[in-house]
């Protein structure tokens, strides 16, 4: 392999916030795309081969592009911008960090993260379902929220309605203390804490009073007719087929709705179909309804969360081809006529 050098030239001003705290972002570009980077005189040089320096060339640019326009680089930053390095797509980390949702209670900017984000948040606002789907952390709800809110504030809807299944991780409601309301509310709160976030604490609290949101378990949704309203559905793979029907056939006009999930985290009766699952075969080709599939490499939360959720995704294709291989050897043992 024939060693290359180049010069990369970076601001001062922009050093620490590119490098990151002793030089924790730069030892990483090193370490995952295999070049040497030397701090001098203003510069830093990088050694590698020409397809190494290619690829921390494209990472540092990127992300000190992102710090001219004022951001705070985090490690997310930089894992997503070598991970787009890596395929060779160049431009998606400052194209997402464009779009600006909305902002939290406390000022904070509300943006998609990803380039999977940025497709879901685009999908929101183009169709009138929308289902997201993908593991824990990849911020499925959370932007849903922010879209939601957006909207309200906007007055293009009249209402939020966050609701998701009342019944998870193998509890029954019958079983828990309390009347209905406690019984539901520790299914609910993960709802309430996000809104309550966004929107902050008065605001929130107003329109709670006002009926104009509204966090309630999917049973209530029956008899419904949901016009002029942004409507969530959370969890939606703690659903059964006839509770998905139900629920998207609540839809009224003026209405959005965006349908949340993770497949891999079902907690219902190995022997019932999820909701999520068989809406995907339904309705895969309606007019209208669009499927937005998250990974891993769109998880935005600690980076151990990124690497928990890619160990288990191969561990399950692993354990899904073996299963397929065991059924395939077994099809072809038991014959056609063998038995009678």
């Amino acid at each position: 392999m024939t060693l290359e050098e180049h010069i990369f030239d970076i601001p001062s001003e922009h050093e620490q916030n590119v490098f990151g705290q002793f030089d924790a972002y730069l030892k990483k570009i090193e370490r995952t795309t295999g070049v040497s980077a030397i701090a001098r005189d203003g510069g830093l040089k990088l050694v590698g081969s020409e397809g190494q320096i290619q690829q921390a060339k494209q990472v540092l640019l990127e992300l000190l592009e992102l710090s001219g326009r004022g951001s705070q680089i985090t490690e997310q930053n930089v894992d997503y911008a070598l991970a787009l390095a890596a395929e060779k797509r160049s431009g998606a980390l400052l194209d997402k960090h464009n779009q600006l949702i909305s902002h939290t209670g406390s000022g904070k900017s509300i943006k998609p993260k990803t380039l999977g984000q940025k497709q879901y948040v685009d999908a929101i606002r183009d169709q009138m379902v929308v289902f997201g789907i993908g593991p824990a952390g990849t911020g499925k709800t959370y932007l849903a929220m922010a879209m939601a809110i957006t909207a309200f504030k906007m007055n293009e809807v009249e209402r939020i309605i966050l609701t998701r299944p009342a019944i998870e991780a193998g509890e029954k409601l019958g079983f828990l203390p309390g009347d209905l309301q406690s019984k539901v509310d520790p299914y609910l709160r993960p709802l309430y804490d996000a809104l309550y976030q966004i929107m902050g604490a008065d605001s929130f609290q107003k329109n709670m009073e006002k009926g104009l949101i509204e966090v309630a378990p999917l049973a209530y949704m029956r008899g419904r007719t949901l016009d002029n309203a942004f409507i969530i559905l959370d969890e939606a793979q703690n659903t059964t087929q006839a509770q998905m029907k139900m629920f998207l056939t609540r839809i009224g006009f003026g209405s959005k709705v965006v349908v949340t999930g993770d497949e891999t985290q079902k907690d219902l009766s190995p022997d019932v179909k999820s909701g999520l699952e068989v809406a995907q075969k339904v309705l895969g080709r309606v007019e209208g309804i669009a499927f937005c599939r998250l990974t891993s490499k769109d998880v935005v939360r600690h980076p151990l969360v990124q690497k928990i959720v890619t160990a288990y995704e191969e561990y399950e294709k692993k354990t899904a081809g073996r299963k397929e291989s065991h059924d395939t050897k077994h099809r072809k043992r038991v014959r056609p006529g063998a038995g009678n």
